[in-house]
């Protein structure tokens, strides 16, 4: 049975589509401090904060995080062996710039202490801020009101500011507000039962001083990581007007630096302070470089003053909703809220993201110590593949110049080809645990597999002539390196020694997913191949020149491909995972303690390893991905075998049950993923949300909206439609971006409308039938299929053991 959902208390959280707003209430507790901090975290892909309290108390988790920007940490071994790697990289918090100490007649004000009248806290998801309005009785009875707006900008990826409002209302008193750039603590140490997933601590200090400079109420400051030697800039600097006298002072030390304003406040008088600050960090300019290009952000931001770039802000924020929002017309407006919440996670965790990638959580925590996964490309950039080609290509081009180190990782391991990292931040290989780590060799076929969606459905084919085929051409040769042509099994290519998604059979034969994914790798790459030959010859001949390609390779990888091994059991009429899979013992769901899930922090790995036991979708994904190579009826036999055996401990797992599930006519199975998948952040279903947002839980979501219920395929570049929506559902809607065209599409239980609202002619397909879009067509109507009714077999476990506890 499905984990029963807490949603967020409705006496602190309201229900707003456009809006996530708290107001204090006598329950909030430590926990909730913390959820809070990711509920209302900013970012923009490049610079995040999360969302602490501008006074600095109660906080639990603060954190201001530029992407890619991280520390060399030692990985220690208890055995060491050959190709294990020695450093890894974990995200560094820089200053702290958020904070805004208040203090009225000299005693600081702590919301959670205070004589409370009012306090609302509100994410306006329209507007791209974090606003608060706040009323308080001083122990004199004084009564202030404090407004804020917070925002991290979309139009300058290095800026933030803070606009702050105080007011007195009914009496005189001496204010002082002191705006600090704080010097971050060190990561924290793993504590929550040995939890693999947390950031590791770095021993000793991490950021270096390195100059500082200070000009009326504008601080500078330089640092240098320790080992990284990556060097980093950040500054403040501020406008206060108020018609109150006041006066300001500052101090700066190596770890802290703070502007003191002074004011004597007077009753129906406000004093508004905007804070403004600026973040920069390079692997090869100096300190004072950096510090100099936080001043020109600084100068920018002065110019055009905070209202400007609020204006701005909303007019960014407004281009996304125009790009991405997916409405769902239905009796519950919670749902609605929730998924505008997932989708604008997905804009903070990637807009001006260029130059990186986007890591498990975004920049809303350090929980996998900020590295970027096979996440980014299977759940997070299909999104932006439909949305936001722009960043799409971004991502795709950070894989691209990471290819050397791959090349060097794969020379490393005796292999051909490249080896993408499982877990990285620059691009080398940071997993300590080798065999769920390094043995996850399908993310390079993931890469691949994201490539070719990009250039399909953006038509974006300079991209691959560019960067693309070189990727295609080294993970094919490592496939080919990788695997062989078994006598044992009538001259199959196998693949040994892998493991796929599912992390909980590690360092198998033949992986289903991964040998299914290593086929389609190694065509494409020959096809691409050829063509570019034939179509291209001069970017052909670069091609050669930079990889050294031979003309045998192709069709080398077009052998191998043929002669693909894919476990298929005859008895069972499914797919085994791997080899052995079937051989193993089932898993006693029936009794596994409830408190025992995610598996993982309570079993060693062995127990997991010899049993029937799935941490995540694994075939399940493969009959998403590449669902043209199955039949409804594999399908459907496939999912009734795992399905009841997968533990769901992954939050990358229900968004594709739930896609699947409604593909093979289970609704309310699909239905229940799907919640599952959209609310595993709101309502804290693996009690992690302290730690950071699950972006690809969160990109998930949007897939079993857009593939699932709207029923989106886009195998081999084909755009078709095979919607099917809830009962509970009256309609859903949503944009898609299709190379440089943008469509709308709306699907009722009746009608399924198609309209092109922005590029010329674009051909889809509604079930088998070609549509042609024109600009001046309007609206292109065709029945919604009737629904699909099916009901599962009973699986080879407990009925239904899946417990979504979200691990990633």
């Amino acid at each position: 049975m499905l984990r029963e959902r807490q949603s967020p208390p409705r006496d602190i959280f309201t229900t707003d589509p456009w809006n996530l707003s708290a107001r204090f209430h006598v329950k909030l507790q430590d926990e909730l401090v913390a959820q809070t901090e990711t509920m209302f975290a900013l970012a923009n892909g490049y610079l995040g904060m999360r969302g602490t309290i501008d006074e600095g108390r109660p906080v639990q988790e603060p954190g201001v995080f530029l992407n890619g920007f991280y520390e060399f940490r030692p990985i220690t071994y208890g055995e060491h062996a050959y190709g294990f790697p020695r450093v890894g990289q974990s995200m560094v918090g820089c200053p702290d710039g958020t904070v805004l100490r208040l203090f009225v007649d000299d005693e600081p004000f702590v919301g959670t202490e205070a004589e409370i009248v009012s306090f609302h806290r509100t994410l306006d998801l329209k507007a791209g801020a974090l606003r608060r309005e706040v009323t308080w009785t001083t122990p004199t009875g004084k009564r202030l009101r404090l407004r804020t707006t917070r925002l991290v900008s979309f139009d300058n990826r290095h800026l933030a500011a803070i606009d702050w409002e105080l007011s007195l209302d009914n009496d005189d008193a001496d204010i002082v507000i002191s705006s600090e750039l704080v010097h971050p603590q060190p990561l924290p140490v793993v504590a929550e039962k040995d939890d693999p997933r947390l950031a590791v601590a770095i021993a000793g200090r991490i950021l270096e001083p390195a100059g500082r400079d200070c000009d009326e109420l504008r601080i500078l400051l330089g640092y240098i990581t320790r080992s990284s030697r990556l060097v980093l800039g950040c500054g403040m600097d501020h406008v206060l007007t108020t018609d109150c006298r006041y006066v300001t002072d500052f101090n700066v030390e190596d770890n802290a630096a703070a502007v003191v304003f002074k004011v004597r406040g007077e009753r129906g008088r406000s004093i508004r302070l905007t804070k403004f600050l600026g973040y920069h960090y390079s692997d090869h300019g100096t300190a004072e470089d950096m510090r100099t290009q936080v001043g020109w952000t600084l100068d920018r931001a002065m110019s055009r003053g905070f209202s400007v770039l609020l204006d701005t802000q909303k007019t960014d924020v407004a281009r996304f909703w125009a790009r991405s929002d997916v409405e769902v017309v239905n009796d519950d407006p919670r749902l609605q809220q929730v998924i505008r919440w997932n989708l604008f996670q997905l804009l903070q965790a990637s807009e001006r993201a260029e130059g990186h990638g986007v890591g498990t959580r975004g920049l809303t925590g350090s929980t996998y110590e900020g590295h970027y996964f096979w996440d980014m490309e299977i759940y997070v950039l299909p999104f932006l593949v439909y949305t936001n080609p722009r960043v799409a290509r971004h991502l795709l081009k950070f894989r691209y110049d990471t290819l050397d180190r791959a090349r060097a990782r794969a020379a490393e391991l005796g292999h051909c080809g490249a080896t993408f990292p499982w877990r990285t931040i620059n691009g080398d290989e940071a997993s300590a645990y080798y065999a769920a780590g390094t043995a996850q060799y399908h993310i390079n076929a993931d890469i691949v597999h994201m490539i070719r969606k990009y250039v399909e459905v953006s038509g974006d084919d300079e991209f691959m002539q560019r960067y693309g085929a070189e990727i295609l051409i080294e993970t094919a040769r490592l496939w080919r390196d990788l695997g062989f042509f078994s006598q044992r099994r009538n001259g199959r290519f196998c693949i040994n020694a892998v493991t796929g998604p599912d992390e909980y059979n590690a360092v198998v034969d033949n992986n289903y997913f991964t040998n299914l994914m290593a086929q389609q790798n190694m065509r494409y790459a020959a096809r691409v191949v050829r063509a570019m030959k034939a179509d291209h010859p001069d970017v052909y001949e670069g091609l050669v020149a930079r990889t050294g390609l031979g003309a045998e390779e192709p069709d080398s990888w077009d052998e191998a491909a043929d002669c693909m091994y894919l476990p298929y059991d005859e008895r069972l009429k499914v797919h085994p995972q791997d080899d052995d899979f079937l051989d193993k013992e089932l898993w006693d769901f029936a009794n596994t303690p409830d408190d025992h899930y995610p598996l993982l922090l309570h079993y060693h790995p062995l127990n997991l390893y010899r049993s029937q036991v799935i941490k995540q979708a694994d075939t399940v994904l493969a009959m998403f991905l590449l669902g043209d190579q199955f039949t409804a009826e594999d399908k459907k036999r496939n999912f009734d075998y795992y399905d009841p055996i997968t533990t769901h401990d992954s939050s990358l797992s229900v968004c594709i049950q739930s896609i699947v599930a409604n593909e093979i006519g289970y609704r309310r199975k699909a239905l229940e993923y799907f919640h599952f998948a959209a609310t595993m952040d709101l309502s804290d279903i693996g009690g992690n949300m302290r730690h950071g947002a699950h972006i690809a839980s969160i990109g998930g979501t949007w897939m079993a909206l857009v593939y699932g219920f709207g029923g989106l395929r886009d195998h081999r570049g084909k755009i078709s439609f095979h919607p099917r929506i809830p009962s509970e559902w009256k309609a859903l809607r949503f944009p898609l971006t299709i190379r440089g065209r943008r469509i709308r599409v709306e699907i009722d239980h009746t009608i399924t409308r198609y309209r092109l609202i922005e590029g010329d002619t674009l051909t889809i397909h509604h079930l088998d039938e070609e549509i042609v879009l024109t600009a001046d067509a309007g609206d292109v109507s065709r029945p919604t299929p009737p629904p699909l009714l099916a009901e599962p077999l009973p699986g080879p476990g407990a009925a239904d053991p899946g417990r979504p506890h979200a691990e990633r």
